[in-house]
């Protein structure tokens, strides 16, 4: 799914109306009429609705809304904030339809009121400012929002809360309305994505207004979100007639004295996503451990300090390094004369990234490779880019200058392809921030690595199996109570999805 800007998305609307030969408000009619339906469908019967109008284009969709609600029978009111000098066309021709509809439904509020006695359970909906605005807002308007976010009544944003913009994150001290649920057309918006903006929104619900298709495939972005048939087109089925020789041999590497878990974890994840072979390079102090918690998994205990072996001394089809390995200097030193001579497909993670950060051994990290760094490893690695999307969009320069793939952990965690082309994730849930879920991670990857996926497929499969078994493991044991090991326990739930829509 592609991700477009505020002004793509004006311009489809534009284009669909002169393509289509409806009118702009013919347009609004039919994004209104598509929130009043789902409104109806997710809300009580006799929910009563206050709804908050701008005057722009977004107060004008509010305006229909609260019209269409009132002639289904709903009990509702309606305020006109005096935003501006200006209304727009479509809004000033709504506010007359609902003046005709009934001058007692509609409410003007000049600069300087506040709204401050909302019964709680009266449902909000926000239609002040949606996506044209490219700025925080201030003053007036500030203390409003601020005095909504107050009231416990369940808020509902139409398009986009009111002082989030499209492509930008917010600054700390902005002021956004909260709301509970976002009801989205026809796309999410980039700061949806990100946690500056994301707990804004709430649940977001993409409503299709039926905006033109073929100019929507057509359009360029470089952002996009993985969908299921994004996996389905990558997603191989194991075949009858194959033999462990058919799906690679995965080598781990790392591990040190009291940080032996985070193996166990990657290992199992490996052995989990369908290796046909798990080999670990560990140190000798692991052994038992790896060896009673993985059997399926084969050790040595030659250390990492030995990694360059596996170039000559194996038939690894792909390493991934870093888990729980340290940053000694003897490690640090093998992984440096490591990195150039290595051509078999990476991933590299955790302290391998520290070591490389320390070094300054970026420009050593082998073509093609993946690396899976968190926002604190991706600032020691590339430096601190402030907010979490112009981190993103820092990682796509880094991306196409080392010809690399990095897969930048967060909330929705972004892909980013060699090219540039950045794929966030929306699979996975606030259960996985804890210890060992990047370890599951860098085994998941590096297991399809070796099956044969190309670096680009491992990494957003990868990442989309590891949150769909997160989401799987959290519905059983809660996002309180589950822990690393039931994402890999859930693999199995998570690649039957795969299965069943491939059938």
């Amino acid at each position: 799914m592609k991700i477009l800007t505020a002004s793509q998305i004006r311009a489809c609307d534009e284009y669909t109306i002169s393509s289509t030969g409806i009118t702009s408000d013919m347009l609004m009619e039919r994004a209104a009429a598509k929130c009043v339906s789902w409104l109806r469908d997710n809300l009580p019967r006799e929910s009563l609705f206050v709804v908050l109008c701008g005057m722009g284009n977004n107060g004008g969709d509010g305006l229909v809304i609260a019209r269409m609600l009132q002639r289904n029978g709903y009990g509702i009111k309606a305020f006109l904030l005096k935003t501006g000098q200006r209304m727009s066309a479509d809004c000033s021709l709504n506010l007359q339809r609902m003046q005709a509809a009934g001058k007692e439904l509609i409410t003007e509020v000049p600069e300087g009121t506040f709204i401050t006695d909302i019964p709680e359970h009266i449902i909000v909906i926000d239609a002040i400012l949606g996506t044209g605005l490219s700025r925080p807002i201030g003053g007036w308007l500030s203390e409003f929002v601020t005095r909504i976010n107050q009231l416990p009544n369940r808020k509902i944003a139409i398009d986009m809360p009111t002082g989030l913009m499209a492509d930008a994150a917010p600054g700390t001290t902005d002021v956004i309305l909260k709301a509970n649920d976002t009801l989205s057309f026809q796309f999410r918006k980039r700061s949806f994505l990100h946690p500056e903006g994301g707990p804004y929104t709430g649940e977001v619900h993409l409503l299709d207004i039926g905006l033109d298709r073929q100019w929507i495939d057509n359009a360029h972005t470089n952002y996009h979100i993985t969908q299921l048939q994004d996996i389905e087109r990558i997603y191989r089925p194991r075949q009858p007639f194959s033999h462990k020789g058919s799906y690679g041999s995965a080598w781990l590497c790392g591990g040190s004295h009291g940080k032996m878990g985070a193996m166990v974890l990657a290992a199992s994840a490996a052995v989990r996503t369908g290796a046909g072979l798990t080999n670990l390079l560990i140190p000798e102090c692991g052994y038992n451990i790896l060896q009673t918690a993985v059997p399926e998994a084969m050790a040595l205990t030659s250390g990492v300090n030995n990694i360059t072996n596996l170039i000559t001394h194996s038939r690894a089809t792909a390493i991934g390094i870093g888990p729980g390995m340290g940053t000694h200097a003897a490690t640090a030193y093998a992984l440096e004369a490591f990195l150039p001579q290595c051509t078999i497909p990476l991933v590299l993670d955790a302290d391998a990234l520290n070591i490389i950060a320390e070094r300054g051994l970026q420009t050593q990290i082998p073509a093609g490779s993946i690396i899976t760094p968190h926002p604190k490893e991706y600032a020691r690695l590339f430096g601190d880019h402030g907010d979490s999307m112009n981190r993103v969009d820092n990682a796509r320069i880094q991306a196409m200058h080392y010809n690399i793939i990095i897969v930048l952990k967060d909330r929705h965690t972004a892909v980013i392809n060699t090219d540039g082309a950045c794929w966030y994730n929306t699979t996975g849930n606030a259960g996985m921030a804890r210890g060992g879920s990047g370890d599951v991670l860098t085994g998941i990857i590096t297991a399809l690595l070796a099956q044969g996926y190309t670096p680009w497929q491992a990494a957003q499969m990868g990442v989309y199996l590891h949150g769909l078994a997160g989401d799987k493991a959290a519905a059983v044991h809660s996002m309180e109570a589950m822990c690393a090991s039931d994402i890999i326990a859930h693999l199995g739930a998570a690649f039957r999805s795969f299965a069943r829509e491939k059938a």
